[in-house]
């Protein structure tokens, strides 16, 4: 069973800004179709929902730290609307030469070592990304892609958008499981790496 979600956010939850663009403001954050409706059922049925997303916008200077935190705000307060919410937020703000920025699994090995409730067994990673279904195998957890069908991947489940994912999670429809030596041993934290100073959740943040 599922006690665990790592969800991405650009092109996950929300509506993705254009190639080479960034949400950077809290205008510009937009839930896709039934996101809100999912996470909540999630949060209902007692699964995590964790968000692991790059914000590699914060070093290239296109985001302020204060822009990622109103954006981060305004992402909370449309999930609430909906009556759903985050349980953690872990974000990297690298451009490269780190172990956190996806498909690397830093973000995920965080959340594991900040919180030992979390299995790499019973957890699963959904994105909209080959890179998040890679750090998702990388740390040892089950994995989803969002996409149309006939999109290539090497997760274990290809849906359409989180809302058809959490339909099948939560009716048992597991996909299958990665074996990976991060599943088989207790997940050491990643080395830290903090987000410029004001950013929200720049190691973790969990409510």
């Amino acid at each position: 069973m599922i006690r665990t979600a790592f969800l991405d956010r650009d092109g996950t939850l929300n509506v993705k800004a254009p190639e080479g663009s960034y949400v950077t403001s809290p205008d510009a954050v937009v839930l896709l179709p039934g996101a809100g409706s999912a996470v909540r059922r999630l949060n209902e049925a007692g699964v995590r929902v964790v968000l692991v997303t790059n914000q590699r916008g914060l070093a290239r200077g296109l985001l302020t730290p204060a822009g990622y935190a109103a954006v981060a705000d305004r992402l909370r307060a449309l999930l609430a609307a909906d009556g759903a919410r985050l349980d953690a937020s872990y974000m990297c703000p690298h451009e490269a030469g780190c172990d956190c920025r996806k498909p690397r699994p830093g973000l995920l090995l965080r959340a594991m070592a900040d919180d030992p409730g979390i299995s790499p067994g019973g957890a699963v990673l959904v994105g909209d990304a080959e890179s998040d279904v890679a750090a998702g195998i990388a740390a040892g957890v089950r994995t989803v892609r969002l996409g149309p069908p006939g999109t290539a991947t090497a997760a274990g489940l290809l849906r359409a958008d989180l809302a058809g994912a959490v339909d099948e999670l939560l009716a048992g429809g597991l996909p299958p499981g990665h074996v990976t030596p991060a599943a088989a041993a207790a997940p050491a934290a990643p080395a830290a790496h903090a987000a410029p100073a004001g950013a929200a959740a720049p190691a973790g943040e969990r409510r």
